[in-house]
């Protein structure tokens, strides 16, 4: 025998079920049959509706057999009778029955409309939080230009108010070197220079800081008393006066520590 692979699960190749052939005895109508027009997929396996309608078979075949027979005018008319309010009672549960589709229908149809609602509620939402933004950029840049521009002519006001009158003055060397927020010393950045792009001129170089022969050489020029500690020992109070007594702090001392002990 040879063994075959496919791409295909055993679920997707399966059929309906089988259902095999069956022989009716004359003169009998099994119940099963009932359920002939139920196959796999469409009624089986069978659930609370399928129920539903087998119990209604077995009522109505037990009401079929609670029929008088035809053969007086009596039951005619009884027969007819009963049947004419079954066919009532037939037409008022199919009535139900369409009512209960058509309120699942609407029960459907009101969910896809809440949620096309929602959906288009969310875009909306969206929308109006982009144009809020857009609107709050423009808003900012806006004051960002303003304010450019008003500093800009408060300048040029504080320009043209130191010289009213229009004269020109020469440039005043001496006072820009002395005046340490002049243009010589802080120039500002908006008249094009930059003094952070040429920071290292003023890096500090030394020969003594930056290189180890340097430091040697700084180390060896220290005199003594910089690299050596010379620390004395502290000399003992002396705690009797010259003729002999005991001074009154040293007594007090002694107290306290007897008093400690």
């Amino acid at each position: 025998t040879l063994g075959t692979q496919t791409d295909y699960r055993d679920g997707e190749a399966q059929t309906d079920p089988y259902s095999p052939e069956y022989l009716v005895p004359n003169g009998s109508v099994p119940e099963l049959l009932m359920l002939a027009t139920l196959t796999w997929g469409r009624g089986l396996p069978a659930g609370l509706a399928e129920v539903e309608m087998i119990e209604r078979a077995r009522e109505k075949r037990a009401w079929e057999a609670t029929l008088p027979a035809m053969d007086s005018a009596s039951n005619i008319a009884k027969r007819r009778k009963m049947m004419e309010e079954m066919e009532r009672k037939e037409w008022a549960f199919r009535e139900q029955e369409i009512d209960k589709l058509q309120e699942m229908q609407l029960e459907v149809f009101r969910k896809l409309l809440q949620r096309r609602e929602e959906k288009q509620n969310e875009l909306d939402a969206k929308r109006l939080d982009d144009y809020w933004q857009n609107h709050q950029k423009a808003k900012g840049e806006k004051i960002k230009r303003i304010r450019h521009n008003f500093a800009l002519m408060l300048r040029k006001l504080i320009a043209k108010r130191k010289n009213v009158m229009g004269k020109l003055e020469r440039r005043d060397i001496i006072k820009e070197y002395t005046d340490f927020a002049s243009q010589t010393y802080a120039p500002l950045s908006r008249i094009g220079y930059f003094p952070d792009n040429h920071s290292e001129r003023y890096v500090v170089k030394n020969f003594f800081l930056n290189t180890f022969a340097g430091l040697c050489e700084l180390e060896a020029s220290l005199p003594d008393s910089v690299t050596q500690f010379k620390i004395k020992a502290p000399k003992p109070k002396c705690t009797t006066t010259e003729t002999g007594y005991v001074k009154r702090a040293a007594r007090l001392e002694v107290e306290l520590a007897l008093v400690h002990q």
